[in-house]
């Protein structure tokens, strides 16, 4: 038993010194020549040329082919215009969950108000009859005139981004006129001499 200690001690000692062990060949050993992989081998390697073969395509192959290659421009197509609607789709879908959200929570007074604005768009429609500038101005002057008389803050910030928006489009349509005038009717070459110049 007392062997068996010593010799299990010993060992467990020594794994906690570190030392480095490097092997030099002795300067009396020929080089070893290297084995080639016919010598290691088992089995013997046959020498000869492999060649590839691709085997010929069946009917049904090459009709699925000739399918994958005149469909592949559609479903390119397809998944681009997916990837270009799919974010539009879910924020339509966030907004559409959103507005059930406040519809079932809504404040006090909302439907009644809500049923107001609807009717005067609809009598709006009513005095529109006959003219299809009428039917375009109408409803929503109405509507915009009940919803202002519920809810004036909004009215005013809508009147004065509106009413911005509305100057800058004339402005630039001011610009496009004039633009095409000074293009088509002040050229030089249309300037005709007058009868007393030569």
């Amino acid at each position: 038993m007392f062997k068996v200690i010593q010799r299990s001690a010993g060992p467990a000692s020594l794994s906690l010194l570190t030392f480095e062990v490097c092997a030099v060949p002795k300067k009396d050993s020929p080089p070893k020549n290297s084995m080639q992989v016919d010598e290691l081998s088992l089995y013997s390697v046959p020498k000869g040329q492999s060649k590839y073969v691709e085997e010929s395509r069946s009917p049904l192959e090459e009709s699925i082919s000739q399918l994958r290659h005149y469909c592949e421009p559609y479903t390119n197509w397809c998944q681009e215009t997916y990837s270009q609607t799919k974010p539009k789709m879910q924020s339509l879908v966030q907004w559409g969950l959103d507005s059930y959200d406040y519809l079932q929570n809504a404040p006090p007074g909302f439907f009644p108000r809500l049923g107001v604005i609807g009717c005067a768009g609809l009598i709006g429609l009513f005095l529109a009859r006959g003219s299809k500038m009428k039917k375009l101005v109408y409803p929503p002057g109405f509507m915009g005139l009940a919803a202002s008389l519920y809810y004036p803050q909004q009215a005013i910030v809508f009147a004065q981004v509106s009413g911005e928006r509305l100057y800058d489009w004339g402005l630039r349509g001011y610009i496009v006129i004039e633009d095409l005038w000074k293009e088509n009717f002040q050229k030089p070459g249309n300037v005709k001499n007058s009868p007393g110049t030569k």
